[in-house]
């Protein structure tokens, strides 16, 4: 049997659905009511329940969850926000949305993370945010500096869009007192279709985020039922996220167990695999803490490499480009040695739930097949 053969070693990710999400946004399109209903307002809870924490605000992606926690914590113009440059571009542009500025820090090279020191070592007089990735699901909690940011006013704001149901020792991601943020787009460990969440510091910070996601707008829509009028007493957009999604959340959440025994079982299938392969380093996402998100190698003539795997019809993929080179980005651009290298060495490899051992096996035979052809191992 051909890698081609193989659909699943294809795909560099794929959504993953348990079966019960179908019934559950037919339920939703057949009560008529589609938009932020109760049934969003379930979800909100299910994932304040799960994660054990007072509350949780849902909103229509990841970036808009990035968008509004910088908002809630007061982040804007003449503001400077400390941001690794391996992240998806969302990261960035959510700085860029709320009228900041980011300032690019590098990576330690075995995580792809921004560690304690080099936060601290970027902090300037205009720092009022830290935005640490949680890269591949693994966690970065800050924890010896997060007092000495606080005394000085700035803000954490987690990106964990790759990240959710991972522990930060014990305690789950969303857990130890930063703002959080979480995507539930289509190939995340959760998956509503699309949307995001905030798990806000305070009840202030809740109130901020639900009026924002809102379009500034005061009142429920239960209470703008009852009434001729509406108010509207701050900036906000449309942030909200429809029942349709959220159902497919709830439907997912029920089956979280099973997706991060899951995926931890495919990454250190691939940590296996892989262990032969001399020139290959595999990204460590610390699977006994962290529902992984990619599978990620650090190889030789990675272009190379990638052409001829692609040739095969395997799956892989590159995340991230770095930021700091993006055209976009030219303005904050600055030397990141370790970023510069990790981005030209980091193939994603197919990262699924609907991959088999046969299939990581196939995968990792092509690989070693390119890496020989290519000159490497």
């Amino acid at each position: 049997m051909t890698t081609a053969s193989r659909p699943d070693a294809r795909r560099n990710a794929s959504p993953y659905l348990y079966g019960p999400e179908a019934g559950a946004v037919a339920r939703v399109l057949e009560s008529g009511q589609y938009g932020h209903t109760t049934v969003t307002e379930e979800f909100e809870r299910r994932v304040a329940d799960f994660l054990g924490v007072p509350d949780a605000v849902a909103v229509a992606s990841g970036t808009a969850a990035l968008h509004a926690a910088l908002l809630a914590a007061k982040v804007g113009p003449g503001d400077e926000v400390i941001v690794p440059s391996m992240t998806f571009c969302a990261t960035v542009q959510a700085v860029l949305a709320v009228g900041a500025t980011p300032r690019f820090v590098d990576i330690e090279p075995a995580t792809l993370c921004v560690t304690d020191q080099l936060v601290m070592e970027a902090v300037g007089d205009t720092t009022a945010a830290v935005i640490p990735v949680l890269f591949g699901g693994r966690a970065v909690g800050l924890a010896s500096v997060r007092e000495e940011l606080a005394e000085q006013g700035i803000a954490v704001v987690e990106d964990a869009a790759h990240a959710f149901g991972s522990r930060d020792g014990t305690r789950r991601v969303g857990t130890t007192g930063v703002l959080t943020c979480f995507s539930f787009g289509p190939i995340k460990n959760l998956t509503c279709g699309q949307g995001g969440m905030v798990i806000p510091r305070t009840p202030e910070e809740a109130d901020t985020i639900r009026r924002l996601r809102l379009l500034g707008i005061t009142q429920s829509q239960s209470e703008r039922a009852n009434t001729t009028t509406y108010r509207v007493d701050t900036f906000g957009l449309r942030y909200q996220l429809s029942a349709i999604n959220a159902s497919i959340g709830l439907a997912q959440l029920d089956h979280f167990h099973t997706t991060e025994h899951t995926r931890r079982h495919l990454w250190r299938a691939y940590q296996q695999a892989l262990a032969p392969l001399d020139d290959v380093t595999l990204v460590d996402v610390d699977a006994d803490h962290s529902v992984p998100h990619l599978c990620q190698a650090r190889v030789p003539h990675r272009d190379r490499v990638f052409a001829a795997l692609r040739a095969r019809d395997i799956g892989v993929g590159i995340h991230y480009p770095p930021n700091h080179l993006q055209p976009a980005f030219a303005t904050w651009r600055r030397p990141l040695p370790a970023t510069e290298q990790a981005g030209a060495e980091i193939l994603s490899l197919p990262f699924h739930q609907h991959l088999t051992e046969t299939d990581i096996d196939l995968v990792v035979s092509a690989l070693a097949e390119a890496l020989k052809a290519s000159g490497g191992a």
